[in-house]
């Protein structure tokens, strides 16, 4: 992740001063699903997961077999319907939602068909993430997530030298890299678990086909519900104000997916543990995995979001030169949802491993789509942009946060006060401590190197000795003694 991290930072840079603001932010409105397609990517995939997981707790190899004969035709399926509603949205998006230059408007659409291309090939994908992830194979993710932001990086330094449009190229290109790694999906998989083989003659069941379909259709409302949302209040904002402020969304997004990328591995490797505790009917183990994910996911975040959030303008000035307007304070309230996120962020793997997510499901779509119809109403009333991540923290943060918490605790039989005493106190204590630290010292010195280093330097101190003492119980410091002397041990 250190790696990958390091290298789409650098790619991000490149491409904004290949392609220049104005069509950074084109693509970004029109090819920017393709990032929300990766959440909804992981989502479907968390869903076949949970029925490979649950037959691996119960210890049954045919039936998983059949679970993945079934995923692959139900998303083979969904790939083809998807294409087909992007199909019948290109027109009302082109003509008449979106602002587009005239004369960018063809490399837009030739982006726009460069992802539906990359959201079949991602979608297609799901049943071989999903035994990856059954699988707990985390050195497959360290690879191949490396490979994949190595080609990123050569589509960028395509994009200085190609002789014809930029735009088009990078979205082409980009559009590619998906296929790549289905491809190599497919052989790894295939090769190395003898769940993967595709035999819907002999695999294929009817009962399984009903339950899945019902389950996966609820768990894609949610996912693309969550996918519109976030989507749509880019094509608000691209409404409203131009393609300029997608700009800065663009950045916005790319340095928070970067800083989650660490803490989203934390809930990667905790998925199949949840699902198989939930299968063996091992209730309250999977409410302890939930728990401590929950608030290690956000320590792993908050040690570097809130540095990033006091020494924003400076770090996006030394990482890109020419900051578009607003991406600072676009940037800094975004890390701070996804700090809420992130506090209760497992909750749906959890919610889902239980099964009844249909209710769950509907409300969730609510949260989703609301913040759109507010923030409308916000910018035709001359409201400035930032009001749209001020909707999103309120409504898709603590809105969406509250309802995870109200179904763990309907659906699940968690305790509220146990929750309070094991994730939101921790955290809070932690992140006010650290955040104080890194204000404090922000103020005493100029902006530049030495205050980064010294802000860096404190807050993580302040942090890691706030973590032992109030975020971390008696156990957990015992468990973190034992790893740090497993790691004095090891030789190499």
């Amino acid at each position: 992740m250190a790696i990958t991290v390091f290298i789409s930072l650098w790619t991000t840079r490149i491409v904004l001063n290949s392609l220049g603001a104005l069509d950074f932010g084109t693509y970004n409105i029109v090819g920017g699903a393709i990032a929300m397609l990766g959440f909804l990517n992981s989502t479907m995939t968390s869903a076949t997961q949970r029925f490979m997981n649950y037959a691996e707790g119960r210890g049954d190899k045919e039936h998983q077999k059949s679970i993945f004969n079934v995923s692959i035709l139900l998303h083979y399926g969904v790939a083809i319907l998807f294409c087909l509603l992007l199909l019948l949205a290109a027109y009302p998006l082109f003509h008449g939602v979106l602002t587009i230059r005239p004369d960018r408007l063809y490399a837009a659409k030739v982006v726009y068909v460069s992802m539906m291309l990359s959201t079949m090939f991602n979608v297609m994908s799901v049943p071989y993430n999903a035994a990856i992830n059954a699988h707990e194979n985390m050195r497959y993710f360290a690879i191949i997530g490396v490979f994949e932001s190595l080609l990123k990086l050569l589509v960028a330094f395509a994009t200085i030298y190609v002789l014809g449009d930029k735009l088009i190229v990078y979205g082409i290109l980009m559009a590619c890299i998906p296929f790549v790694t289905l491809t190599i999906l497919r052989i790894y998989c295939h090769r190395h678990y003898e769940e993967c083989v595709v035999s819907l003659r002999r695999y294929f069941r009817k009962d399984l086909f009903r339950e899945m379909t019902s389950f996966a259709g609820w768990n894609f409302l949610g996912s693309t519900s969550s996918l519109i949302g976030n989507y749509g209040m880019g094509v608000v904002l691209n409404h409203f104000f131009g393609t300029l402020l997608n700009a800065a969304q663009g950045i916005a997004n790319q340095l928070n997916g970067q800083l989650l990328s660490f803490s989203n591995n934390m809930l990667k490797a905790a998925s199949p543990l949840i699902a198989k505790n939930e299968g063996a009917g091992d209730r309250s183990s999977m409410l302890q995995v939930s728990m401590l994910a929950n608030k290690y996911s956000f320590f792993l975040l908050a040690i570097l979001a809130i540095p990033a959030i006091i020494e924003m303008p400076f770090l996006l000035k030394v990482w890109l030169k020419n900051v578009p307007e607003w991406a600072v304070v676009f940037t800094q309230l975004l890390l701070f949802r996804s700090l809420i996120d992130q506090s209760v962020a497992v909750f749906h793997t959890s919610i889902a491993a239980e099964g009844h997510i249909a209710k769950y499901n509907k409300l969730v779509v609510l949260f989703d789509i609301l913040p759109i119809l507010v923030t409308c109403l916000l910018f035709a009333n001359g409201y400035s942009p930032v009001m749209m991540y001020v909707v999103m923290i309120v409504i898709m943060g603590f809105g969406k946060g509250g309802l995870k918490v109200y179904f763990m605790k309907r659906n699940c039989g968690m305790r509220l006060s146990e929750f309070v005493q094991l994730v939101l106190v921790p955290i809070s204590v932690v992140s006010f401590l650290a955040f104080f630290a890194g204000f404090i010292i922000s103020y005493s010195f100029d902006t530049g190197w030495m205050r980064l280093g010294i802000v860096l330097l404190c807050e993580g101190i302040v942090f890691l000795i706030s973590t032992w003492y109030f975020g971390m119980t008696g156990k957990e410091r015992i468990a973190a003694r034992n790893i740090v002397s497993q790691i004095k041990t090891f030789h190499i």
